[in-house]
């Protein structure tokens, strides 16, 4: 369970963080549009484009957030000397990226993916750009490296194998690798780097099991990685070898420890970027000599600001900051439920557990959660997503969005948690909760609750609480609208 208060008081140590970057700047293209009927010449839509977004994409995404994480960033790659090349340059600048270690290659073309939507649906993907490269420019670049490692106090490589780290740019690594600035790897081939003995080592699981030699094993894949913690070790060189797992978090091994982060399920093709994300801010902390847990969760909670995006996205200090002042209360996944309310149970502590829409926060609201609250130690809130609320109280509900009734809730004082579920009925997450106490309004009655039977199962007790009068989000809308019409609206 992350140490929210240690990750708060580490994100300022970001700021002005001296970070060497060097990897293959990439620009991302996203094209998006409607149906407009299946093509003549193949069984394939046709794509009514509607709107195209370009974002810095590869190791620039690295950079874009590292920048705005806060960190002084000296970024060392080529564009091609075409307009792509000067739309991933301008947009490095305007995130605050210093354009002094991007050098222009005028025989190559940069390199850009475009990923076409159509009708919110992923359908291709196309790359274009090539690494043809002058003669001059590998010593250009390992001169760019040699220059920045003096002024950096952390170096890191972000490796996509698309031919940028020729044998001068990853020997211009080594030697400030060597001379003492910290190494951190994020290499497509890891094993490049094995000689270089890199402090951090971050593969996929695929990289992973390259490094190792050997094919997928299963399903289990984070016991995979902690059962093969020398095996690992020894292949990349690292000192600490930290594996991402998309949805199931990641695993970091190191000689003496192993620490695991969760993660949450998404479509894929809103991870584009969350791996990168998820590198800057782990660097920042690592060079700021945050325990190596504390690094990992930074990590965790930055990558998952972005995974809602449909295309390749940053996370900002700022927006960080936000997250982790409202991290102890908001759940977001199953794992991180059904942990923390293990916690709290080995610790003796009474859960209540209690749901409903909360659109508008009223004082019947506030009056029955104190109430609630009273009845044991830890208070968690469910809240139902918009779908369910659009079912359960009809067109025109929610007023407010669910990231808002979250945040709302999740400010009252006699709140510890607030998680959202997608359901008409609290069944999934009281299986996950498993709470002492399952609280109503007294509008209802025990035997009419469909969840009743559930918490009785392990011998929970169903508590209903007194129902306010005239205190409902419906009598308050009804007599905003009412008063509204009438033109005699008082407070």
């Amino acid at each position: 369970m992350p140490d929210v208060q240690a990750l708060i008081r580490t994100l300022p140590a970001f700021a002005g963080r001296r970070v060497l970057l060097v990897g293959e700047a990439i620009l991302d293209r996203y094209l998006k549009g409607r149906a407009a009927g299946l093509c003549r010449e193949a069984p394939v839509p046709v794509v009514g484009l509607e709107s195209t977004t370009e974002v810095a994409g590869g190791a620039a995404n690295v950079a874009v957030n590292l920048a705005r994480l806060g960190a002084d960033v000296r970024f060392v790659s080529t564009v091609g000397g075409d307009a792509p090349g000067a739309t991933l340059a301008g947009l490095l600048t305007d995130h605050g990226v210093s354009g002094d270690g991007l050098l222009r290659a005028s025989d190559a073309r940069t390199l850009v993916k475009h990923r076409v939507r159509c009708d919110d649906q992923l359908i291709v993907r196309f790359d274009e750009g090539d690494t043809s490269r002058s003669q001059a420019l590998p010593a250009r670049l390992a001169e760019a490296v040699r220059q920045a490692a003096g002024q950096s106090e952390c170096l890191v490589v972000s490796d996509y194998d698309l031919g940028l780290m020729g044998p001068e740019v990853r020997a211009a690594i080594a030697q400030a690798h060597a001379g003492g600035l910290p190494l951190i790897v994020d290499a497509k081939c890891p094993e490049r780097y094995r000689d270089m003995h890199p402090d951090v080592v971050k593969p996929n699981f695929a990289e992973a099991l390259c490094l190792l030699g050997c094919r997928a094993p299963g399903r289990e894949r984070a016991a995979f990685i902690e059962r093969s913690r020398e095996a690992l070790l020894q292949a990349s060189g690292a000192g600490v070898v930290l594996v991402t797992l998309d949805a199931e978090g990641a695993v970091l091994i190191a000689p003496d420890k192993t620490y695991r982060t969760s993660g949450r399920a998404v479509p894929a093709a809103h991870t584009a970027g969350a791996g990168d994300t998820f590198l800057s801010a782990f660097t920042l902390a690592y060079a700021a000599h945050a325990p190596l847990p504390v690094a990992m969760d930074l990590g965790a909670q930055a990558a998952d600001l972005v995974l809602d995006g449909e295309t390749t996205l940053a996370c900002g200090a700022e927006a960080l900051g936000r997250e982790l002042a409202g991290q102890g209360k908001l759940w977001r996944d199953d794992r991180q439920i059904a942990d923390q309310s293990d916690f709290y149970r080995a610790r003796g502590q009474r859960v209540v557990f209690t749901n409903g829409c909360f659109d508008i926060l009223h004082r019947g609201h506030i009056a029955y959660l104190e109430r609630a609250k009273a009845l044991g130690d830890v208070l968690v809130v469910g809240l139902n997503d918009d779908a369910s609320v659009r079912r359960l109280k009809g067109p025109g509900r929610p007023i407010n969005p669910l990231a808002d009734r979250m945040a709302v809730v999740a400010a009252l004082a006699c709140v510890d948690h607030v998680l959202s579920f997608a359901g008409d009925t609290a069944h999934a997450p009281i299986r996950l909760i498993r709470p002492h106490i399952f609280a109503k309004g007294g509008d209802y009655a025990t035997k009419c609750l469909p969840e009743a039977a559930l918490v009785e199962e392990w011998h929970g007790q169903v508590r209903l609480l007194e129902y306010m009068k005239d205190a409902s989000t419906s009598d308050l809308i009804a007599r905003i609208r009412r008063e509204a019409r009438s033109g005699s609206w008082t407070s």
